[in-house]
């Protein structure tokens, strides 16, 4: 197995899966309960996540995408169960909606250190038929441990957020996270980006686990996020092709 992967414990039961070694730095959770585990996004595809998720739990495992980036759905052609939005299941299933080689410039744009193992002309964006479809307030059981959906469109259409009630913690995908947010791509919308900040400062959240980058970070980013969006609302910015706004511990690129 090659290092590809940091694996780092957030508690007994609950795992981080890194890929630091690629810029995107792009971080995978991995939930065990009782009954069975959940895996939130697979990654590049870079390498095999499934064996490093083997390595830690012998429970049945659900793949849950917090949306259908590649860079989240890389490796969920290595699992069986895959549970997705209903607003993006077509885009698994039917057409991604970013071309291939775009998606290889994107992956091969800054220099890294791949695992010999891995060659870009073999590298394909998946495709498959959801076994799940995720709706806003879905509750799914682990056996004495839930996790809350929260849909928090912006990023992309079907762009879900993970909430935990009894840990109070909160995945936050692309939503939430230190480094440049994104919404100004054709499939975002600034001004729902900045209502799925305000619906996640709803919830008493005491740890956010982001999608990239930094992975300690404190939960008064989601303030400052939002106090950002409605800075940039009130200034007549909020719309696309107006740039990248830097702040103190993020950016936000429109």
């Amino acid at each position: 197995m090659d290092n590809w992967f940091t694996i780092e414990q957030i508690d007994s039961d609950t795992f981080a899966i890194s890929e630091y070694r690629h810029w995107e730095e792009t971080h995978c959770y991995l939930l065990c309960g009782k009954q069975r585990a959940v895996l939130i996004d697979t990654g590049l595809g870079v390498s095999n996540i499934k064996e490093i998720v083997d390595g830690l739990t012998k429970l049945p495992v659900i793949v849950v995408t917090t949306h259908v980036h590649w860079d989240h759905i890389g490796g969920h052609r290595y699992f069986e169960i895959i549970a997705v939005h209903e607003a993006e299941k077509d885009w698994l299933s039917v057409r991604f909606p970013i071309p291939l080689q775009t998606v290889k410039n994107n992956l091969m744009c800054r220099p890294c250190d791949f695992p010999q193992s891995f060659h870009i002309d073999e590298y394909r964006i998946f495709q498959g038929i959801p076994q799940m479809l995720l709706h806003d307030k879905d509750s799914i059981d682990l056996g004495e441990r839930n996790l809350v959906v929260i849909h928090t469109p912006g990023h992309s259409p079907g762009h879900c957020c993970f909430y935990e009630p009894d840990r109070k913690y909160l995945y936050s995908g692309d939503l939430i996270y230190s480094g440049c947010l994104d919404a100004f791509y054709p499939s975002t919308d600034p001004e729902q980006f900045w209502m799925s900040v305000r619906k996640v400062q709803s919830f008493e959240t005491e740890h956010i686990f982001p999608g990239h980058h930094q992975l300690s970070i404190p939960v008064s980013i989601i303030e400052k996020i939002e106090t950002a969006f409605h800075t940039l609302s009130d200034a007549g910015k909020l719309e696309q092709g107006n740039g990248i706004f830097q702040y103190e511990n993020f950016q936000i690129h429109i």
